[in-house]
C-alpha cells in the first residue's frame, strides 16, 4: 500500500468517518445516513485510486422510506452511490457547492495531509447536509407535488430509454397543471432533450385531464424544458 493510502485510509478512520458522526450522520466508514423518518437522507464516499494516489468525493440520495419498502431491493437501506430510479433527489456534492461543478479532495503525503479531510468535512457541514435536510423537508411537504407513477410504471419508461444514451427519469410527478420529470440532465444536451420531447408527447396523447403541459428538471430542480400537447 502506498504512503497515499496508508494516510488516507487512516484518515477515514481517525478523522472523516467521526467528524461525520458528529455532525449527526450514522454509519460508515463509507456510507451514513441521516436520522429521518420518512426518508433515506444519505451520503456516500466516492472514491478513485490511481498509481498510488486516491481521492475522494461524496454522493447525497434522497430516498422516501416508504418508496424503498415497494422496490423490495434486497438491501436494508439504500447505497447513495448506486441510482435505483425511486430517488426523490440525488446529486453530487460539488453540484451544490457554490462551484456548482464535480469537487474531489486528494489526500497527499506531508505535513498538511489532513488538509483535505477538513475541507470535506466542512463541504457537507455547511452545503451537503443542509441541502438533505431541506429536500427532505421539501418532498415531505409535497412541493414538488404528488407522484405520478409507481416505482414498476417509472422503470417500464425507463425500459425505453435504454437504447438511447439518455439519463433516466428519476422522478415523474404532478405539480399546478403539469407532470415534471426529473433526472440528471443538462440544457445541452441536445440529444435527451429530443428523446425527452417524444417522452412527454406520449404521456400528453394520453388525455389525462391533470397536465396538460409537461416540464423536464435536472437534479437540482431547475428547468430545462416545457413540452406541451403537438396541437397546442
Amino acid at each position: 500500500m502506498s504512503p497515499a493510502h496508508e494516510l488516507y485510509e487512516r484518515g477515514l478512520r481517525d478523522h472523516l468517518a467521526p467528524a461525520l458522526r458528529l455532525l449527526g450522520l450514522t454509519g460508515g466508514p463509507r456510507t451514513f445516513h441521516l436520522p429521518d423518518e420518512t426518508h433515506w437522507a444519505l451520503l456516500g464516499l466516492v472514491e478513485q485510486r490511481t498509481d498510488g494516489r486516491v481521492r475522494y468525493t461524496f454522493d447525497l440520495s434522497l430516498v422516501r422510506r416508504s418508496a424503498w419498502t415497494a422496490a423490495a431491493f434486497p438491501r436494508l437501506r439504500p447505497d447513495p452511490r448506486a441510482v435505483y430510479g425511486i430517488e426523490s433527489w440525488r446529486a453530487r456534492i460539488g453540484e451544490v457547492l457554490p462551484v456548482g461543478e464535480d469537487v474531489w479532495w486528494e489526500v497527499l503525503p506531508g505535513p498538511r495531509w489532513r488538509v483535505a479531510l477538513d475541507d470535506s468535512v466542512a463541504a457537507v457541514r455547511h452545503y451537503g447536509l443542509p441541502e438533505l435536510r431541506r429536500r427532505a423537508e421539501r418532498d415531505r411537504d409535497a412541493v414538488d407535488g404528488a407522484p405520478y407513477l409507481t416505482p414498476a410504471e417509472l422503470e417500464q419508461v425507463n425500459t425505453t430509454l435504454l437504447a438511447v444514451p439518455v439519463a433516466r427519469i428519476q422522478r415523474a410527478e404532478l405539480t399546478d397543471g403539469l407532470l415534471v420529470l426529473i433526472g440528471a440532465w443538462t440544457r445541452a444536451d441536445a440529444a435527451a432533450r429530443t428523446v425527452l420531447r417524444g417522452v412527454a408527447h406520449g404521456f400528453l396523447s394520453a388525455g389525462d385531464e391533470r397536465f396538460a403541459a409537461v416540464r423536464c428538471l435536472d437534479t437540482l430542480g431547475r428547468p430545462l424544458w416545457d413540452f406541451a400537447a403537438p396541437d397546442r
